[in-house]
């Protein structure tokens, strides 16, 4: 991936959900951290502990651990939740179903069931649908584990219905089911539906954060949940071969955004639904929303080659990717979105008709 500017060129990148660093940009800022890091021993200790620590506070849960990916954090927390109940309930649409090799069916002997294809949330009646059925047949299986991600990114950026959830993480705390939340992405579904994020948390047994796709580090994860649950969880990341021997480096800038990342991204959000209420105004522009979306939304302008006005953005100081086909521009709130006013962020919009 190319690298477009550096945090200080004060241009709103709209192509990704964080702040993409060069090498050179990522060396440099380690360098300016490295005063207040301190070494891991293969992802244990040190600056990796601080922010398992931060991490953990900051979703209500008693310990968190480090993961090198989204994939083995979900892996793991299905897997330690399941036990030998065989049965994990997914949206057909989630990232664990569809983009991890099934992982879980490989590896763990669990079986996915999916539901809700083609859409963002099931329902309670689903749920109670399939128990019922794993139940009925010939040889019972329990259900061990209920997933839900959120936003699902599948559908777009939309959001699970928060309702819906708050009966299925009840439901399922009833019956003894273990709950984990796939939320990569979940302090961008806590600043569009409003639901902080403890009070997300607080719903399911376990949570997963990324600490790259926001957080800026140059990979990881972190997953979060009952002291006592995760507190051998390093020994399953071992034997599932992600045991590094030093994470500080993604640890510590993953930590370094943290610290107040949830009030400047409700900035960036603010910001961002004032400029699309503004270009919905003029008619040179066309906005068209996710239903229950988060920071995902498509733009297109009347009466300008979208190669030639990407250009001339750019120029403006707004960077947006090709469009994949036709005119229309898939574009990302995150935190550039704080690197100018709402008024400059309309006014480079406009720029770019020429």
């Amino acid at each position: 991936m190319a690298f477009a500017s550096t945090e200080s060129a004060g241009r709103i990148l709209t192509t990704g959900d964080g702040i993409p660093h060069s090498p050179r940009e990522y060396a440099a800022l380690l360098t300016k951290l490295s005063d207040d890091v301190k070494a891991d021993s293969f992802s244990r200790d040190g600056t990796v502990a601080a922010l398992e620590a931060k991490v953990a506070a900051l979703l209500g849960k008693e310990a968190a651990v480090w993961m090198p990916t989204g994939t083995l954090a979900n892996h793991l927390a299905v897997r330690m939740l399941a036990g030998d109940r065989k049965r994990v309930l997914v949206q057909k649409e989630s990232h664990l179903y569809n983009d991890c090799g099934d992982c879980v069916e490989a590896l763990s002997n669990l079986n996915m069931v999916p539901l809700a294809p083609g859409k963002a949330t099931f329902t309670l009646d689903e749920v109670e649908s399939e128990m019922s059925r794993a139940a009925s047949g010939r040889v019972s299986v329990p259900i061990g584990a209920i997933q839900i991600e959120t936003p699902v990114r599948r559908r777009t950026g939309e959001v699970f219905d928060v309702a819906e959830m708050r009966k299925i993480c009840a439901w399922a705390r009833e019956h003894k089911i273990g709950t984990h939340l796939d939320g990569a992405r979940l302090f961008f579904a806590a600043a569009y539906t409003k639901v902080p994020v403890r009070e997300y948390a607080a719903m399911f047994d376990t949570v997963y954060v990324s600490m790259y796709k926001y957080f800026n580090a140059g990979s990881g994860a972190v997953l979060a949940g009952p002291r006592a649950l995760l507190e051998n969880a390093y020994h399953a990341r071992r034997m599932f071969g992600g045991g590094l021997n030093q994470v500080w480096p993604f640890a510590a800038v993953a930590l370094h955004y943290l610290g107040g990342f949830e009030q400047r991204y409700q900035r960036a959000v603010a910001a961002s639904e004032q400029v699309i209420a503004a270009l919905e105004k003029d008619g040179n522009f066309e906005i068209r929303r996710v239903p229950n979306g988060s920071n995902i939304f498509s733009f297109r302008m009347r009466g300008v080659n979208a190669p030639i006005y990407q250009q001339r953005v750019e120029t403006a100081g707004i960077v947006m990717q090709t469009p994949e086909s036709g005119e229309w521009f898939q574009l990302r709130v995150n935190e550039t979105w704080n690197r100018a006013g709402v008024a400059e962020i309309v006014d480079r919009f406009r720029r770019g008709m020429g």
